[in-house]
Order: structure tokens, then sequence, then C-alpha cells
């Protein structure tokens, strides 16, 4: 009895603990800014550089190298620098101010390549408040696009909820937001011309700017996502809408009906997402539409997980994920699950209100990021992936599912919940499984139908080795949506495994293919990963030791796995033709 007392106090204690530090969280909003990816040294003349993303890992940990990395501050000296390699047949790539690719979009072959940062490439060219057409340059970060176009009366219409993406970044990647409305949620969609300069023939001065809009619609096509292969984006032209007003409410619903609700639930709202929490049998249903620009209102967002965090509270955050891990205490991170997404709501998920309906102005409410901003403060704060400090590490499996298949993919995901009813309380960690809607896009390498688009973040040991608690609950997840509902990856996201075939699903890849040669022949612009992905070489599966623990292989054997922890490789629960690396005494 006093036994059961002394650990009811326990957790009582615990969970206080937890909301001091949750709290603690959102105290301080300024921090350290993210570092630049790319780091360069030089030493008797040599210059040697490597690139990484924001999160200090790409999925196969393999370190990208570089002979050195230029930035130029406009369209002139880009050429100048695209001729000069392209003249000494020198493998180039461009590189971003933040990095946030998690695939290695970024990596040259080899260690001779040149890395172009379009970090100084970012200016508002021009904005004409009369006809919403705004002139950018690549290298112009959402947040300073938001608000340049806000100082005009203007608005991006739809936008990933993240300022730390550029113009070329969003491009490339085929970043979006969430909407099943008029051209739906992609940026890329929004682009009305777009320069781009490419490798050329000596006669061209082995540089050349292409300009290109509909009326060169097979190429501007295949620019519009590009994965970097086909040249540098040097300026991009947008239509914008006039500045308007949105109102924001969330609801939170039992996810019993989901599969039922999800598709007309975003045909309903202009601005409709969900966030899913599986493990605790809910959803909340985000209803945000326009409403009157007089309707009185000033609200803003500050999303929490986009905000400065202290370093310690970071630490401690990610100190205790890894002792969960190891001990294997689901039961610990089902109640961390329950006080972190409870704090979210009570917060409204970073929106300022008194309650709901949350109105505001469209640039306001769209997006944020906090931790991007702010004095250098020797990483007391900074972001809470940063890698240089003990940070939040993790995978994220991202994938759209067209909407006539979807509700058969939520409920198989429920299926597995009802037989593992833990399992995906580390996904309700990280703000559970957030799903957006998307619309089919007329570029090449874009959204293919309607669709919803899932994104799963959960937690990645530093160690590739040591397989997670309930590994294959999320390696079925990730399989079932790539493989049984043909799901299209974000090709800024995901592990190896999410793009395995995945160009088959694109119905004009081959045209995309034919402007690649076209504009880059040698393929100076191409590494080994991104002619993988796009099915031009074989390897993309890794094969090798614990490779399906990682997501660069899908297990074939039970040494893909991590046997000498008693992960073997098994069949899915839900769907068999999935081969996951499951715990023996679990598999069956």
């Amino acid at each position: 009895m006093m036994f059961e007392l002394g650990r009811y106090r326990s957790r009582i204690l615990r969970d206080a603990l937890w909301k001091c530090l949750l709290l603690l969280m959102c105290v301080l909003v300024r921090s350290s800014p993210p570092e630049n990816p790319i780091r360069c040294t030089t030493f008797n003349s040599s210059t040697k550089c490597t690139i990484t993303n924001s999160y200090g890992a790409f999925p196969d940990r393999s370190t990208c190298r570089a002979a050195d990395a230029v930035y130029p501050t406009t369209e002139e000296e880009l050429v100048s620098v695209v001729a000069m390699a392209t003249k000494n047949g020198r493998k180039m790539k461009v590189a971003t101010r933040f990095g946030h690719s998690i695939p290695k979009l970024v990596c040259a072959d080899g260690d001779q390549g040149l890395l172009i940062s379009t970090e100084y490439l970012n200016r508002t060219l021009h904005i004409n408040e009369s006809s919403g057409m705004m002139r950018v340059e690549t290298g112009v970060t959402l947040k300073q696009l938001i608000e340049d176009a806000a100082k005009a009366g203007l608005a991006l219409p739809y936008a990933p909820y993240w300022w730390g993406l550029t113009v070329g970044g969003l491009m490339g990647t085929g970043a979006h937001g969430s909407s099943l409305w008029g051209k739906g949620s992609s940026v890329h969609d929004y682009v009305v011309q777009l320069r781009i300069v490419t490798p050329a023939e000596h006669a061209d001065g082995y540089a050349r700017v292409r300009n290109l809009d509909d009326y060169n619609q097979l190429e501007f096509n295949a620019a519009k996502v590009s994965l970097g292969v086909l040249g540098v984006i040097s300026e991009v032209t947008l239509k914008l809408e006039p500045l308007f007003k949105r109102s924001v409410t969330y609801i939170e619903k039992s996810d019993s009906d989901l599969a039922e609700q999800v598709i007309e639930f975003g045909k309903q709202h202009e601005f409709a997402d969900l966030i899913w929490y599986p493990s605790q049998r809910k959803a909340m249903y985000r209803m945000d539409d326009r409403v009157p620009y007089n309707t009185s209102g000033n609200a803003w967002i500050d999303f929490p997980g986009f905000q400065s965090t202290p370093s310690v509270a970071l630490a401690i955050l990610r100190l205790t994920e890894e002792a969960e891990e190891s001990k294997a205490d689901a039961d610990s991170k089902c109640r961390r699950a329950k006080l972190i997404t409870s704090a979210l709501r009570l917060s409204g998920y970073g929106f300022t209100n008194n309650g709901y309906p949350v109105i505001g102005y469209h640039n306001r409410l769209q997006a944020s990021g906090a931790c991007l901003t702010g004095p250098e403060n020797a990483l007391i704060t900074a972001c809470p992936w940063d890698h240089r400090i003990k940070a939040l590490f993790y995978h994220q499996t991202t994938f759209s599912i067209g909407l006539s298949k979807v509700p058969d993919f939520i409920r198989d995901v429920q299926k597995l919940v009802h037989l593992a009813p833990k399992s995906l309380c580390g996904v309700d960690l990280y703000d559970g499984i957030l799903m957006r809607y998307v619309t089919r896009s007329n570029a090449f390498l874009g959204k293919q139908e309607d669709a919803v688009d899932f994104d799963i973040t959960y937690y990645r040991s530093k160690d590739p080795l040591r397989p997670r608690l309930f590994q294959d609950i999320l390696e079925e997840i990730e399989q079932l949506g790539m493989f049984k509902y043909g799901a299209l990856p974000h090709w800024g996201k995901n592990r190896n495994v999410a793009f395995h075939k995945a160009i088959n699903k694109y119905k004009k890849a081959a045209e995309f293919i034919k402007v690649k040669r076209m504009y880059d022949p040698q393929g100076l612009f191409s590494s080994e990963w991104t002619d993988q992905v796009l099915g031009l070489k074989d390897g993309l599966m890794i094969v090798k030791q614990g490779c399906g623990l990682e997501g660069l292989c899908i297990c074939s054997e039970d040494s893909h796995c991590a046997p000498d922890k008693g992960y073997l490789c098994q069949q899915g629960k839900v769907y068999p033709d999935a081969k996951v690396c499951a715990l023996a005494s679990t598999s069956s």
C-alpha cells in the first residue's frame, strides 16, 4: 500500500516537473540563430568544405564534402560561377541558408565539387500591387516573402508553416501548405515565371540564363519541382492575392470516424488540416477559413515547436527519451505524450487568443519560426533540433496518399494501434501526425492527384544499430503508405525506403528526365543520389548490417535488423507484404 502511494506521489511530482519544463520552454523567445550548413577550412592555400542539413545528419549519416563554396550576390555573379565550373567540368550543388532538406539533395559526388550558396541572393526585386506580381531572388526566405508581400497589401495564399525555407528550396522540393481549394497548397503552383542558370556550350559562354513561363510549358513544368538537378534558379515571379483575414478554430474529436470525415472536412474549410494522435484515439480538426477584412481581430501564430528553447530543457527532453528507449518504457512515453499534447492544446498551438475563433491577418497566421531570429547567445537557447547541442534528433516520414485511398490507410493504422495500443505514443510526443491537404499539380515531379499528406516525426537513435521502441510499427506504416497505397514521398524529407521506385509513380517522369538532359547533358548538377532517386542508377537501397533500422533498406534477413538485441526481420502485422524489424517476442 505504502509502495503504491509512494509510486503515485513520484508520478505526480514527475508530471509537475514536466509541466514546469514545458513552461520554461515557452519563456525565452530569442535564440542563437542556426549555423550555416556549409563549413570551410583553408590550410596551405587549400580549401576543404563540408555541408550538412539543419539536423546534422543525412539518412545514411555520411559526410558530404566539396572543394570550395561560393556566395554569389547577383545573377551576373551566379552566371560567372556556373560558367567557370562548367568549363572545368566540375560538379555543382546548390545550398540554402538553413539547409532544411533531410535527404542528400545538396551533396555533390566526391570531394572536388562546388557548393553554390544562395544566402546572399536574398532580395525582393519588384512588387506590382495592382497585378499581384512579386519578383524575388531565389534565396529569399518564406518569412521575408510573407512580410514584404504584406507591406504591399498582398499575400501568398498557401505556404508551409515554417519560416526557414527559401524560395529556391520550396521549389526544389515541392513544399506546400494545406488546402484542396483553388490551385491547392503547393507554392510552385503560384509561380508564373522563373529564371534559371544552366550549363551551356563554349559558344554560349558555358552558362545560360533561361527565362521560363507557360510559353515554355515543358521546361517550366520540369523546373517547378527540380530537386536542384536542372541548374540554379536565380529569380522567381509569383502571382499573389490581396491580403485577407482568416478565422481559426480547433476542435478535438475522437478518431473513431476520422476515416469517414477526413475528405469532406478538407472540402469544407479552405485552410483545413488535422493533427492525429493515434495512441490517444483523438484528432484535432482545424477549421480555418477566410473572413471579411473588417472582422475584428489581429492574432498571430508563434508555434511552440518552432520557438527558441533553453538548451538545458532540450537536453532533458532528449535524455528522458533516450532513457525511455533504453528501458523500453512505453508507459512513460504515453504519459509524457498526454502532458505535451495537453500543453499544446492549452497554448492554442501557438495562436494568440483568449478562446476561439482566432482571427487575424493571413500573413500573421500562416507560418512562424521564432528560433531563426535573435542575437547569438552562446547557445543558451536554440531551435529544438539544433545539432550543436544535445537536442531533439528524429526521423521524418512524410508522404501523400490519393484522397480515395486515405480512409483505408487510416483504418490500417488504427488496426496497428489496436494490436499495439502504446506503439505510437512516441509519435504523439512530436505532436502527432500532421495531415495536410494537397492538390494535383502540373509540375512533372509535383503531386499527381488530390491527396492528404501525412507528416510523421519520431525518435532517431544516435547509434544507427540501436532499434527503436515499436520499430516494426513505424516501419509498417511507412511501407503501408509507400507500397500498399502508392504514396508519393515529400522530396525534402524521408528515409531512403520512401524513395524506392517512387519515380515510377510520376506520369511525366520521362519528360522531366528529357529536360534534365537538355539543360545539363554532363550531369554537373546531378549526383549519384539524385540519379538513384530518378531511377537512372541503382544503389538507392544500401544493404548492410542494420540497414533496416535506419530505413536504408527493406530488411530481407535478420542481419538487416538487430538480431543481437532480439529484433528480427518479420512480415507486417496488418500488411503481410511489409518486411519490418520486429522484436521477436512481439512479431507474431
